[in-house]
This record gives C-alpha cells, sequence and structure tokens, in this order.
C-alpha cells in the first residue's frame, strides 16, 4: 500500500535526523558552503530525467556526499542512503508541474518529488537552509535547540492535558455507574482525548526530527502516554446507539480526527458527531452508555467476550447489576472469567467514585 504524503516525510525525517550519515554529511555541504540536489531513490522515471553525470555505484559516506556536491549537477542516492548511484547529473523534470518555489535548485527539487515519489533534498548555498520535498509537501530541517524548545513547550502542554483528561474520564466512569451521564459529559472525554492524541502525535514529530537528540524526548512522551485506557474509538462505539441512526465508529473517529481548532473547543460540534443535532440544548440529554468503555479497561477480556456481555445485558446498568451466575449464562464465560468481569467493575466504579467524592 503506497505511504501518504505525511507518512512518507516522517520516514524521510528518520532518514535525516541527527545522528544519521546521511544528516552528517548535509550539515558538511551546508557548512562548505556549496549546496546540493539530492534524490533519494532511483528506478526508470529517475533515469529518464537524468542528464549526463557519472554512474559511481559506491557506498554512502558523509564525506563522499561533500566531496561530490561540489561538482555541478544532482546526486542520486538509493532509498535508504547507503549507495551513491550517480553524481553530477542534470536533472530535467516536466516543466509544467506546477511549483511555487523560485530559485532554480528548489524549483527542480519539487517537480523532481512529484514526478518521481522520491524523496528530494535541497541544500541551499545562499540561504543556509536544508529542505526536504516529499510528494508535493516541503520541509526545511532545522537544527536541535529550536526544535528542542519547542518539543519542551509541546510536552509541558500535554502534561496538563493528560492531567484534564485522567481527570474527566475518571468523572465520567463515576457519572455512569451513577446512570447521570449527558452528553456533555461524554463530548468533553472525546474533546480531551482528541487534544491529547494530537499534542502526542506533534511531539512525536520532534522526536523523529531529533534522532539522537530527542531519547531524552521520547522517554517522557512514553511516560505521558502510559495507561491512557481506552481511545475514543471505545467511546463512541460505548455511544453508537445514541442517535437516530447507526453510527459508523470508523467514520466518526476519521471526522473527529478531522476537526479543526476552532471545531474542537465547540462541543456540540463533537457530540453531533454521535448523531446530535449540534446545538447547546443536546448536551444536557442523559444518555446510557453499552459498557464497552469500562469492558475495555480490563485487559484480561477479550473484545469478542465484551461484545458477548453487551449483546446480552443490553447496557452499563444491567452489566453492574449482574451476579456471577448471570455473567456465566453468557456463551464462552466459565466461573474464572465470570469473577474477573464482576471484580473488574467493582475496582473500576470504586475507584471512580473515590476519586469522584474526594
Amino acid at each position: 500500500m503506497a505511504k501518504s504524503p505525511e507518512e512518507a516525510l516522517r520516514t524521510t525525517l528518520a532518514r535525516v535526523a541527527p545522528g544519521t550519515h546521511l544528516r552528517d554529511g548535509l550539515e558538511r555541504i551546508l557548512r562548505g558552503r556549496t549546496g546540493a540536489l539530492i534524490v533519494l531513490g532511483q528506478d526508470r522515471t529517475v533515469e529518464n530525467i537524468c542528464s549526463g553525470g557519472f554512474d559511481i555505484n559506491i557506498a554512502f559516506s558523509p564525506q563522499r556526499l561533500r566531496e561530490l556536491a561540489k561538482m555541478d549537477g544532482a546526486i542520486v542516492c538509493d532509498r535508504d542512503a547507503s549507495n551513491i548511484l550517480k553524481a553530477g547529473v542534470q536533472l530535467v523534470p516536466d516543466h509544467t508541474i506546477p511549483t511555487e518555489e523560485t530559485g532554480t535548485r528548489h524549483r527542480t527539487a519539487e517537480r523532481v518529488a512529484i514526478q518521481t515519489g522520491f524523496p528530494v533534498i535541497s541544500v541551499s548555498q545562499s540561504m543556509q537552509i536544508i529542505a526536504i520535498y516529499v510528494q508535493g509537501l516541503r520541509h526545511v530541517l532545522e537544527g536541535s535547540e529550536p526544535v528542542l524548545a519547542r518539543a519542551n513547550q509541546a510536552l509541558q502542554t500535554l502534561e496538563r492535558y493528560r492531567a484534564r483528561l485522567d481527570q474527566v474520564t475518571s468523572t465520567l466512569s463515576a457519572l455512569e455507574i451513577e446512570a447521570m451521564v449527558t452528553v456533555r459529559d461524554v463530548a468533553l472525554v472525546l474533546q480531551r482525548q482528541e487534544m491529547v492524541r494530537r499534542i502526542s502525535e506533534e511531539i512525536a514529530q520532534y522526536v523523529l526530527e531529533l534522532g539522537v537528540d530527542g531519547r531524552l524526548l521520547a522517554l517522557q512522551l512514553e511516560e505521558l502516554s502510559t495507561g491512557l485506557g481506552p481511545g475514543s474509538d471505545m467511546l463512541l462505539k460505548d455511544y453508537s446507539e445514541l442517535g437516530t441512526e447507526p453510527l459508523d465508529i470508523e467514520v466518526a473517529l476519521a471526522q473527529l480526527h478531522e476537526l479543526s481548532s476552532t471545531d474542537m473547543i465547540d462541543l456540540s460540534r463533537i457530540a453531533s458527531l454521535l448523531g446530535y443535532a449540534p446545538d447547546t440544548n443536546s448536551l444536557e440529554t442523559v444518555v446510557h452508555p453499552q459498557g464497552y468503555r469500562l469492558l475495555a479497561g480490563i485487559k484480561s477480556v477479550p473484545r469478542a467476550v465484551a461484545d458477548r456481555l453487551v449483546a446480552t445485558f443490553g447496557g452499563l446498568q444491567r452489566l453492574m447489576a449482574a451476579n456471577i451466575e448471570d455473567l456465566m449464562a453468557v456463551d464462552g464465560i466459565g466461573e474464572q472469567r465470570a469473577r474477573t468481569v464482576r471484580e473488574g467493575l467493582s475496582r473500576i466504579a470504586e475507584s471512580s467514585l473515590l476519586d469522584r467524592f474526594m
């Protein structure tokens, strides 16, 4: 399956991160003020737009890349930048491909990246920047210090949002047990989960860009991502029967991910993903969960078993009231698993209620 432009860019960023041989070579070129145009990949399309130059096919090294960049023309490497295949070539991409770049090197880089599908790196001699072009996307590499500064700021934001997410999630669990949940409570948790996801993805991008300089940041991100519990998909599934029509979980989840920053602030807009009219009156509607989210919090209960439990009892309240014998009557649930479900739900209920009223 072909990668999306965003996925391809992330893969390329990992190849040029600090600590890699390719990044070392690019920085040597930048310090030498010679400029360069480097294609990461070769196939028939690349061959057809290459004119002149030399077929060298040698192992990659930062020193060789730096020396070859002194020549006029582009350098062609393989996908992993483990070999330098050509040097001193002229790239002649399709001139009808639109580009907003003005410099000759950058215009060529963007057109080659679009035409071939391979990443192209342009090192500007005059502007002293390294730009990566991947399938129509452009990304300028920065030094570790400014990236680390933004990453640490994002990490502090993630800490605050994670604390708030834990709080509203615990409150939702308590309200579910008391049968007092409103659409507002569900939308609030969905909002916080999505915000945490977006900030986490932003920090993960910084980790990729930083390479060896981002090891500590990666550990901090992992620590803050541990124990998040069931995601937005389980919450959407739990309340998927609220609206007048059946909810497509995957579609609703994709729509949640695509909401703009402005829409994310509007809880009624998030509530509309559950099938409710996007107005404030809908937010106060009392709703009842099916039980998927709390069952997902019991790790030893497989999803198939959780589905059968929900189908049998038809809601969280009936599931909470079920005894061991009731649970054992469900297909595929023996005494041990019935006790696990019973004790797990009781533990979640006690913990949530204590957190709420302490």
